[in-house]
């Protein structure tokens, strides 16, 4: 049984660790023309590639549901980023607002689903699996009160 649920969870960091890696790489492909574009843009995926590699890492260390939160927040700060830019636009960033045809743009948004669908998976999993070791360990005895 402890080996199913080590399995399981080296799959998911595993997986975790590929889609974060993903979202690098994609905004590692666009970063060149966003500090054309729009310099500061570009910085935040600078920003965003080292926080990637950062929560990947600790992903890598530990399988903590606060590792898996960071994948999951990341991710979705990511995309919330994107449909911003697509539809009010980023200040002094317009030009993309309706483009929701681009390629790379179209598979950043599937690897940050799939990165914040595997997060939400893994933390569910990871409280089922607290509570079942809650319920395994013997009950406390209450200490007697000194007066």
């Amino acid at each position: 049984m402890r080996e199913d649920r080590t399995a399981i969870s080296t799959a998911l960091r595993a997986l975790g660790i590929v889609g974060l890696l993903g979202i690098a790489l994609t905004h590692l492909l666009d970063v060149v023309d966003k500090m054309k574009e729009t310099p500061y843009v570009g910085w935040l995926y600078i920003a965003l590639m080292v926080g990637a590699l950062a929560v990947a890492g600790l992903l890598l260390a530990e399988g903590s549901a606060r590792a898996w939160a960071a994948t999951g927040l990341l991710a979705a700060s990511v995309l919330v980023g994107f449909v911003l830019s697509r539809t009010s636009g980023l200040p002094d960033a317009t030009g993309d607002i309706g483009n929701w045809s681009e390629g790379l743009g179209l598979a950043s948004m599937f690897v940050e689903g799939c990165v914040i669908a595997l997060s939400g998976v893994a933390l569910a999993l990871l409280g089922g699996l607290q509570a079942v070791r809650a319920a395994a360990r013997p009950a406390r005895m209450p200490r007697a009160v000194a007066h």
